[in-house]
């Protein structure tokens, strides 16, 4: 029987896990903490941690996990931005979700778009108060309009697609461009000063922080549209605000927030919220927020937990090799040249 701790298990994660935990003999101890510094001791006992974004992995919680026993960390995600693989290297192994419902998030992001864009949710509120006046609901064709598309992993292509079928010119900006697909590439300030709808699709990296701060949105058309559906750190925060408020960005949808750890996932709804950055954004009437729900359908809550049960059996029934381990040893975190024949450490 393979022990895992489950940290930040939500109601939602726990039927598609115990079903695919039960037929692989794994007991999962599921957990509503997060792990982090004060809560590592939990794991003891067990041979590996799984693991979601909000959840800290740093150098100081591998070493204790270490210490603990444990083998395995096992992401339920595809970003890693929150576990130091560095620090993991010859000491715990990782591995990941490289994909589990990219449909999923490319169809939220679209959600977001046309909720912002037709202003349905203002629509909702005002008719369950029996407003019909359609007064400041005016929104615009997408047909027609350039939506630049940051990022053209398997997400990003997809929405792309969804963009094609409303008759949307693409353009897209990638430092590793996909080979084939028919996507026009441009230079990321060319598509800042080209794109009316500009949308995230990129991994959290050190390359790709703040990628979209005050100079870039200084380079954006007035009026222009952000969505980020991929990680909160993508945005500087402050700059979007300020953008906002300067009538620059015409709209913000967005269902990452970088400092988000401390908030979502939880029902804050009793609280005095003390993050007076993610108050005063919520706050604005051209700005739509969600929880970090994009990911959030059966299909892709099924995924998560096949692939991540299919990640622990492969490491521990297959002398420690699995295809998503995320390895430091190459260079190259997620295309290690080992080719995954041997054990990375």
């Amino acid at each position: 029987m393979i022990k895992i701790a489950f940290y930040d298990a939500k109601e939602y994660d726990k039927p598609s896990f115990e079903r695919y935990g039960a037929a692989q003999e794994m007991q999962f101890r599921f957990l509503e903490i997060r792990l982090n510094e004060d809560t590592v001791e939990l794991a003891r006992g067990c041979e590996a941690v799984c693991v979601f974004v909000n959840d800290t992995v740093n150098a100081a919680v591998i070493d204790r996990l270490y210490r603990c026993g444990v083998k395995l960390i096992a992401l339920r995600s595809a970003g890693y931005n929150n576990v130091d693989v560095a620090a993991a290297f010859g000491k715990v192994h990782v591995v990941h979700v490289p994909a589990y419902s990219p449909y999923a998030v490319a169809e939220h992001a679209i959600a977001l778009l046309l909720t912002s864009v037709r202003r349905i949710h203002k629509a909702y509120n005002r008719t369950r108060e029996f407003n019909f006046s359609l007064n400041g609901l005016t929104g615009f064709d997408f047909h027609g309009k350039t939506v630049g598309v940051v990022g053209t992993g398997k997400i990003g292509r997809i929405f792309i697609d969804i963009c094609r079928g409303f008759g949307m010119k693409i353009i897209a900006y990638d430092p590793f461009p996909a080979t084939n697909g028919g996507i026009d590439y441009v230079p990321l300030d060319e598509l800042l000063e080209r794109a009316d709808v500009i949308s995230l699709h990129c991994p959290l990296t050190e390359q790709t922080r703040h990628m979209i701060d005050a100079a870039a949105i200084g380079r954006m058309k007035k009026g222009v549209v952000l969505v980020n559906t991929s990680r909160g750190g993508l945005i500087d925060a402050e700059a979007l605000l300020e953008g906002i408020k300067a009538r620059k960005i015409g709209a913000a949808c967005l269902d990452v927030y970088e400092e988000e750890s401390d908030v979502f996932f939880e029902d804050r709804s009793g609280h005095i919220l003390n993050d007076d950055l993610l108050s005063r954004l919520i706050s604005m009437p051209n700005v739509i927020v969600t929880s970090h729900q994009a990911f959030l359908t059966k299909e892709a809550l099924n995924n998560i937990a096949e692939t991540t049960v299919r990640n622990i059996l492969s490491y521990f029934r297959n002398d420690g090799i699995c295809d998503n381990e995320l390895c430091y040893r190459c260079g190259s975190i997620e295309q290690c040249k080992q080719d995954r024949k041997e054990r990375c450490f």
